[in-house]
């Protein structure tokens, strides 16, 4: 008995494109010349077409609300990867009906040696996201750059457990990342506010839903762990130390690798004000930093006195 002959590598690699441009619940589409070359099923219906109605072969204008902001949009991409960087930004389209929507656009090449050449896109409506951002309470309480809880949302959600007499652990974990000024440095602020973003939602995936992870200033992060002793949080903080130093930056042709420190304390009687205990994981950051980085400091307190302990 013989066996059928295996598929060539370049029907197989079409086979699995093909495949996950119908079920990948992600709007895809590979754009040359102004042009849709192939799209998924998602990116059509994200645009109001359908099988009969397919979005292959339509020039880009399509989707776009006027030819201003069309030309605009291309001058703007190709700026962005002259540079070696994609595009990330939010759009305001048009469905195949006239209603608009927001989206946000990726937009990297294919080849970077080619830059001009193909590109893919991957689009995702934003438009009650962006809504929500807009509104006062949202810009109030929220980091414009990571989408986090800024310095004052995490200082008024921590001031609900300094002082409580609710027998609940609470503890504070402060993280700053090692040399983040040498990344602005070499790439620029925009790959330096990319990096804070991605590094904002890596963390938000390392804690509970309960928890609060909130950027306080430029590279300096904060996570609130109700619920949780001095010696879980160690634990927290140590596997979101490895998880910060595994963690790569990837904007454009832009890499890096960076790693924290971080400073641990749980909420005591001695640490009676906010202040007292960011300053205590600050405290404990900084001590982090002196041993080289990399590591975790825990803020302890003992016979009255503050100490520091690894």
């Amino acid at each position: 008995m013989s066996s059928a002959a295996p598929a060539p590598a370049d029907d197989s690699t079409a086979a699995r494109l093909r495949a996950l441009l119908v079920r990948a619940p992600t709007a895809v589409a590979f754009v040359a010349g102004q042009r849709f070359e192939v799209v998924s099923e998602e990116f059509n219906h994200l645009f109001g077409f359908g099988d009969d109605t397919d979005l292959t072969g339509q020039g880009t204008r399509t989707v776009h609300t006027t030819d201003l902001a069309h030309t605009a949009l291309h001058e703007r991409a190709a700026a962005a990867f002259a540079a070696g960087r994609p595009l990330d930004e939010e759009i305001e389209y048009v469905k195949r009906d006239g209603h608009r929507f927001w989206g946000r656009l990726q937009a990297t090449p294919v080849h970077w040696e080619h830059p001009m050449a193909e590109a893919l896109w991957i689009v995702e409506d934003v438009t009650t996201a962006r809504a929500q951002r807009l509104q006062p309470t949202w810009t109030a309480k929220h980091d414009v750059v990571t989408e986090l809880a800024n310095r004052r949302e995490f200082e008024r959600r921590l001031t609900e457990h300094v002082g409580s007499r609710r027998n609940e652990p609470v503890s504070v974990l402060w993280l700053d990342v090692d040399k983040f000024g040498d990344v602005v440095k070499d790439m620029g602020a925009e790959v330096g506010d990319h990096f804070l973003y991605g590094l904002g939602q890596m963390l938000i995936s390392k804690v509970r839903a309960s928890d609060l992870v909130a950027r306080l200033e430029e590279d300096h992060f904060a996570i609130l762990l109700p619920d949780c002793d001095q010696h879980y949080a160690q634990i927290i903080a140590e596997k979101i130390r490895a998880a910060v130093a595994a963690y790569r930056l990837r904007w454009g042709l832009h890499r890096t690798r960076v790693k924290a420190s971080l400073g641990v304390v749980q909420i005591h009687a001695t640490l009676g004000t906010v202040d007292a205990v960011l300053g205590a994981g600050a405290l404990a950051c900084t001590e982090a930093k002196a041993a080289g980085g990399d590591s975790v400091r825990v803020f302890v307190s003992a016979g009255g006195f503050e100490e520091l302990a690894g």
